[in-house]
């Protein structure tokens, strides 16, 4: 038998000279958000493309590629890749990137699965990127930059500030589709600031908030009583529309209101992990200081977000994310960190103590991480929320679409049932 214990298998690296001849092709999962770190990107030399591309036949295709026993949201992103790719002419000049979390949930292991994926479909010479925190592969050829990280952190400020408003506004406008002009105007109008190399610094973001905050405050809306729904779950799941089969157009047709939590959150929980791998675990000493680095620089923009809501529109803004990490205090210890975590836990805390009791916990059949911080902590909250009705739905390719709308359906009969006489905004 011949030992292949010492053969190393070498994958096509992305170089930093392919910056002017590769189109680098990213998975969709916010739509606004990643409309704008697409310009982000290519605003610092990079030439990116957001996929657009869905339906059934992303799921056909990662089924084909991926084992469905090992993440839906890998099958679904590996799936959107192949997809595109097969429909594609200049695969020569075409690169892929993905994330990694670095923890020890699976999704740590998306790029070895997509490369594997790749090679298993014929296109093992298409290079793949990995944007990580952990420094798990240090020689993708993306290069970090200062003037990179302040344009892809402005990217997501302005994208959780719109997101924010707009589903604060959609649910009750009176002329319908006014929060989507609004929305396309300032994606428009960010993306080619961003190409300028403006919108990114502090001041500049300070005004252009206001400007938006202003816009969609001016909307007309109904004084209309509707159910208030939050969403919460695994991060691809919670929100990508091809994962959770359009779930916030859905509830918005079934007369919702929707709140899903920023990407602001997630980012925060990472870096506050950081910490508490110093304070409870005793490792990463340095790790620890540098991510209180990152907290500041990101609350300080959070700062921006929840002050100008409140000094620019009629709307209660999202709470500090300082208060929302201790909400899971009592429900679920800030070591339990794996996947979404005590982040899952303490959101849903947070939108039963902000008004949006009604809550469906959107999850990847089979997500160890979100069956016990999501699923698992159901009980508990409902004996200190006595009002909330949450609903743990599955994704997954097997799962039917009509027996998933059809629990939501009844979580917005219990919600319709418990409805207020009168309503905050």
């Amino acid at each position: 038998m011949i030992d292949t214990s010492d053969i190393k298998i070498e994958f096509p690296k992305f170089k930093k000279e392919m910056r002017k001849t590769h189109t680098i092709l990213i998975p969709s999962m916010l739509d606004i958000h990643f409309s704008l770190v697409e310009n982000a990107l290519n605003s610092c030399g990079y030439k990116t493309e957001i996929l657009n591309n869905k339906g059934p036949e992303c799921v056909q295709e990662g089924l084909k590629y991926v084992h469905n026993d090992t993440c839906y949201p890998a099958l679904l992103v590996i799936g959107q890749f192949i997809d595109a790719l097969n429909h594609r002419d200049d695969l020569d000049h075409i690169a892929l990137l993905i994330t990694q979390t670095g923890g020890g949930c699976r999704a740590s292991n998306y790029i070895h699965l997509l490369r594997k994926a790749l090679v298993k479909a014929g296109y093992g010479y298409i290079p793949v990127l990995s944007v990580n925190p952990a420094n798990l592969e240090k020689d993708s050829g993306l290069e970090i930059t200062i003037p990179l990280i302040k344009r892809v952190v402005a990217a997501l400020t302005y994208g959780d500030f719109i997101m924010y408003l707009n589903n604060k506004v959609r649910s009750y406008e009176i002329n319908k589709g006014d929060s989507q002009k609004i929305v396309d105007k300032w994606i428009k109008n960010l993306r080619d600031q961003f190409y300028n190399n403006k919108g990114s610094s502090f001041r500049s973001m300070k005004r252009n908030m206001k400007l938006i905050a202003k816009d969609f405050d001016s909307v007309e809306l109904s004084n209309e009583i509707k159910p208030k729904v939050g969403i919460v779950g695994e991060i691809y799941i919670k929100y990508a529309a091809l994962g959770n089969n359009d779930l916030e157009n859905f509830l918005i047709k079934e007369n919702a209101e929707v709140m899903v939590p920023g990407v602001f959150g997630f980012a925060l929980y990472c870096c506050y992990n950081g910490i508490y791998d110093k304070e409870i675990y005793g490792w990463h000493k340095k790790a620890a200081f540098y991510n209180r680095v990152a907290i500041w620089y990101l609350g300080r923009r959070e700062k921006i977000i929840i002050n100008t809501i409140k000094k620019y529109t009629k709307f209660t803004p999202m709470k500090p994310f300082k208060e929302t990490k201790e909400m899971s205090n009592g429900v679920l210890g800030h070591g339990t960190k794996m996947g979404e975590g005590w982040l899952l836990t303490a959101e849903m805390v947070e939108l039963c103590e902000t008004g949006y009791s009604n809550i469906i916990c959107a999850q990847p059949f089979g997500c160890l991480p979100n069956h016990i911080c999501g699923k698992g902590v159901m009980k508990t909250i409902k004996q200190h929320h006595p009002d909330a009705n949450i609903v743990a739905i599955d994704y997954d390719p097997s799962a039917t679409k009509v027996n998933q709308e059809n629990r939501i359906k009844l979580m917005l009969a219990i919600a319709r049932e418990n409805l207020p006489s009168k309503q905050e905004i």
